[in-house]
């Protein structure tokens, strides 16, 4: 799954490891809210505790066994396999990511990265939930789940090197439609490139700059879970609190409303097929 052996870092290894806070080249979307600005400087200074009191340290590049639970996602990836497989069949109609999430037009303005939500930010989409029961269920063994969707790649599609927005949560992704190994199927965090695995869990800090494509003629897909990153107190609490402030951002609300209008749109089409005369 990696280039590179992951081992956990000692004390004095973890204590040099730091984060760099922006990607050079790539500018945040502005936001011109003195209330955004207000809360971006509180993210700031609780991604600063999140490394100090990080409970298992703060690797690019988790081991799994730091998460037994890993197991029984990597159990269910048949039937979440097969759920994906039914979603495909309308993957021309599905959002680009920058649709749901403006946010990301700062990495990615094409069509090449779609993506179908179960949850998103902590809020349920019923309707996507519905047409994956199966999915559901295995992303609930996941501690502290926040987002939780399908993500899939369109041959020749490479993501810049970018950093997440915030490292509060850390993220996992289950390999269930892998072309080929190699090199042009890869993601890199921080320096370690690491390749998806059918039926594996990938499990990485992306607040680490990190990168990621398919140069292969072929479609690839994860599933793509973001679950809050065990902290020690103060900072587990510090980021609760985030947490549930973050719901009220623009950049929250705007996704929200965003999926809400396309969800509206997907079933509306779906439900004009069934009743058609021929259908």
């Amino acid at each position: 799954m990696t280039d590179e052996t992951l081992t956990k870092p000692t004390q004095s290894q973890a204590a040099k490891i730091e984060q760099t806070f922006g990607t050079d080249g790539i500018a945040p979307m502005a936001r011109p809210s003195r209330t955004t600005r207000f809360f971006m400087a509180i993210v700031a200074w609780a991604e600063k505790l999140n490394l100090k009191y990080a409970k298992f340290g703060n690797p690019p590049v988790y081991d799994n066994a730091t998460f037994p639970w890993t197991r029984e996602i990597e159990k269910a990836w048949p039937e979440i396999r097969t759920e994906l497989d039914r979603v495909l069949l309308r993957k021309n109609e599905l959002p680009a990511f920058q649709d749901i999430s403006t946010d990301v037009r700062t990495i990615s303005t094409d069509r090449q990265w779609k993506t179908f939500f179960l949850i998103g930010f902590g809020v349920k989409s019923k309707q996507n939930i519905q047409a994956c029961p199966k999915t559901w269920q295995a992303v609930q063994k996941i501690p502290h789940l926040k987002t939780a969707m399908f993500s899939i790649f369109e041959p020749g599609k490479h993501l810049p090197a970018h950093r997440g927005p915030y490292n509060g949560v850390l993220r996992l992704h289950l390999g269930l439609i892998v072309p080929e190994p190699g090199e042009k199927l890869a993601i890199r965090v921080k320096d370690q490139i690491c390749h998806w695995e059918e039926g594996k869990v990938l499990i990485f800090d992306d607040a680490y700059e990190h990168e990621a494509w398919n140069h292969t003629d072929k479609t690839r897909v994860v599933l793509f879970v973001d679950f809050v990153k065990p902290l020690k107190y103060p900072a587990r609490f510090v980021n609760w609190a985030l947490m549930n402030l973050a719901f009220f951002t623009p950049f929250i609300q705007e996704g929200l409303g965003n999926h809400k209008e396309w969800e509206k749109r997907f079933y509306a089409e779906a439900e004009t097929l069934r009743n058609r005369p021929d259908a």
